[in-house]
């Protein structure tokens, strides 16, 4: 899904669900012998993409790889490190993003457009600090072009992605001669020439496999990823035995050091250090297994109705389908549904209290592939959400004194902030002409430390901390250099610049904290607030265009839940939401009367979707024949790649939080060019790549 609050909301409420994976460490541990973890898999399942982006471009390194090579050796290491820790005994499905559906691609765009607009932000600040750095006598590593530079490549059609098919295609000849544990496997690789997005084609495949003769329900599976769209999905394949493997972020976030004994003005500066020197030093994040049969009885337990034998499965498609209105990958969520504030509880609520009165279940996906969208029962539907609606103005209210008070601890930190700023530039005065440093001790639990309450040595509060723990040992010579300990200052200075950028990229995402902060336009919850959303956010006036407005969104809304289930359920169908923001959820009134209705069409090919969602910037991952329909002014597409976009941040405190104002592909447009260019270039190869060559399986 979309939101990445969900994973944390369900953990929280159903903690059960999750335990800790048992990993054997060493490149020479024998995935032939019994798994650790006491359970043995049948069948492992991996979403490669959600491998590819962090071995592409890594957070926590200095050096990130430099060539396809390096990429493809940690991809190599970390199946390995996966496959060490769930070594199943039937199958390895790898599965790589094909070509998405046309419904994604307006979320691959907007994503891709941003960032290639931060990183250009990240560039010129870059050059900035170096041209600093040069002032100040401090030399760095110069700055060069690499193969990897562009993270926008990861994009089906490009060199790159078939490469990459390549390189796994000999991974995976040189495990099963080499490798006891995938010598008795069987092993697919579907790559980035089968349309569909990964996780999608592994339910696809799991579906093909339930509806053949002499299946074995008691399959124990386990799908690799991070997204939380795939409990939905493993919730949705109605296996008993399933399990997802992902990295435990939430762990991760716990282990955050204490600083309680430090100076409020100088623990940022603490942290900052810490998280450089830990980065080399400390494992790679652990793992975590969440398995499906014990949320398969919370959700039973959680969403029984009283007086009434409920049916688990037709139970698990409803919670399914009513998470979507929080939020996807397809559709944006309805304003006043934030999983944070319990958008998720209340919608449950809602739902065992008007089951009755409903008539029953919300969906029957028994029905998916009926001709008529027979599978969504559109009345119930329509009393669940109006119901949900009923309490918009409440939800509202209670944000804005929420947001209120935020903005008010918000203003208050910054006024501190500036203050001890202030007394910081007195510190660096009275140390540069040797003012006396008074000295005190300062004792918290089992902590005690001495320093100089006025020109404190932060890397001595640290080593103090360190040593205290007795977590950090820096001995390895790697780890050694990586900090710098050897003299070399140009690595040192280097590490320096990089976490500067990091930081002021942090610091520009916060728009409270740079001042950009823009005043909320629409007021939720205020008399006319719903006149004020309409009329900023759909370009309304009069009365009857917010009605007309309305209606249509609602409508096209109302498609896109139907589409996600077939997604979900059955097949791809052509669609896409033509709309950058959602409805509320008490405009659904009349929702029965909508007409729901799909075409079955063609995936894209892999160089159309390029075209579908890249920027000028990445034009260079395209054949040098596309090029000038997306750079050239002469181009009759041009207007879909614009050099700078709005992104609306209105009430936003982050920006990420934005919403990407970018024209929609008209794609019958779009298709007539790409379909001319590849006509006149019939034939033509592109780093081997056949232009015409679809491979669609």
């Amino acid at each position: 899904m979309g939101v990445p609050s969900f994973y944390r909301w369900l953990v929280d409420k159903y903690p059960k669900i999750v335990v800790s994976a048992v990993e054997e460490r060493g490149h020479d541990v024998d995935t032939s012998l019994p798994n650790p973890n006491g359970r043995e898999f049948d069948n492992l399942y991996l979403d490669m993409n959600g491998i590819i982006h962090p071995c592409f471009h890594p957070e926590d390194q200095l050096f990130p790889p430099t060539t396809f090579e390096e990429v493809f050796k940690a991809i190599f290491e970390y199946v390995d490190r996966i496959f060490r820790i769930v070594r199943p005994r039937k199958l390895l499905y790898m599965a790589i993003d094909g070509v998405a559906p046309r419904a994604k691609m307006n979320h691959q765009r907007a994503r891709r457009f941003r960032t290639t607009k931060e990183a250009e932000m990240a560039e010129a600040e870059e050059e900035k600090m170096r041209r600093e750095f040069e002032k100040e006598g401090k030399t760095v590593f110069p700055k060069c072009e690499y193969e990897v530079s562009d993270s926008n490549i990861i994009t089906p059609g490009t060199v790159f992605m078939e490469k990459l098919s390549k390189a796994l295609e000999y991974y995976i000849r040189l495990r099963l001669h080499s490798d006891p544990g995938w010598r008795s496997i069987k092993v697919i690789l579907s790559d980035a020439n089968v349309p569909g997005e990964g996780e999608h084609k592994i339910m696809a495949f799991i579906r093909l496999q339930r509806n053949l003769p002499g299946y074995n329900p008691n399959l124990h599976h386990c799908l690799y990823g991070q997204d939380a769209d795939l409990i939905m999905l493993a919730l949705a394949s109605h296996e008993i035995h399933f399990s997802i493997l992902r990295e435990d972020v939430l762990k991760a976030e716990q282990n955050e050091i204490c600083l309680s004994f430090v100076e409020p003005s100088l623990q940022k500066e603490v942290k900052t250090q810490w998280y450089r020197k830990s980065s080399n030093v400390f494992p790679k994040t652990p793992y975590q297994f969440l398995n499906i049969w014990t949320l398969r009885e919370y959700l039973e337990l959680d969403m029984n109705i009283p007086d009434f034998k409920i049916d688990i499965e037709r139970i698990i498609d409803d919670f399914i389908f009513i998470c979507l209105f929080a939020g996807n990958d397809f559709l944006p969520h309805l304003p006043s549904l934030e999983i944070h504030e319990g958008a998720i509880d209340l919608m449950i609520y809602v739902y065992k209290k008007m089951f009755e009165k409903m008539g029953g279940y919300l969906v029957d996906m028994s029905k998916i592939n009926d001709k008529k969208a027979a599978y969504i029962k559109v009345k119930r539907v329509e009393r669940f959400i109006l119901e949900v609606g009923s309490y918009e103005d409440k939800i509202f209210d209670k944000r804005n004194r929420l947001q209120q008070r935020k903005l008010q601890r918000l203003l208050q930190q910054r006024l501190e902030e500036e203050k001890d700023k202030n007394e910081n530039d007195d510190l660096q005065y009275d140390m540069k002409y040797g003012v006396p440093n008074e000295v005190a001790e300062i004792e918290d639990g089992a902590y005690k430390f001495q320093f100089t309450t006025r020109a404190v040595q932060v890397s001595e509060v640290l080593k103090q901390f360190q040593v205290l723990q007795g977590e950090v040992h820096v001995s390895a010579p790697q780890n050694l250099l990586a900090v710098g300990h050897d003299g070399n200052d140009v690595i040192k200075n280097t590490k320096e610049l990089k976490q500067k950028v990091k930081d002021f990229l942090r610091d520009q995402a916060d728009l409270f904290k740079n001042g950009a902060f823009q005043n909320d336009k629409i007021k939720l919850g205020s008399p006319g607030w719903k006149a004020r959303y309409y009329r900023e956010k759909f370009s309304t006036e009069t009365l009857n265009e917010i009605e007309i407005a309305r209606k249509s969104v609602v409508e096209k809304y109302a498609e896109g839940l139907c589409w996600i289930l077939h997604y979900y359920f059955s097949r791809v169908r052509s669609w896409h939401y033509p709309f950058y923001y959602a409805p509320f959820a008490s405009d659904f009134k009349g929702l029965s009367c909508s007409q729901i209705k799909f075409e079955f069409g063609c995936p894209f090919k892999p160089f159309d979707q390029l075209m579908a969602v890249l920027p000028p910037k990445s034009s260079h991952a395209l054949p040098k024949a596309y090029r000038p329909l997306m750079n050239s002014k002469d181009s009759t597409i041009v207007k879909f790649y614009p050099s700078d976009f709005h992104v609306d941040m209105d009430g936003k405190r982050f920006s990420w939080q934005g919403v990407c104002k970018l024209p929609f592909i008209e794609e019958k447009l779009l298709l007539a060019e790409t379909r001319m260019v590849r006509e006149n270039w019939k034939g033509m190869k592109w780093n081997g790549i056949r232009l015409e060559r679809t491979r669609f399986l």
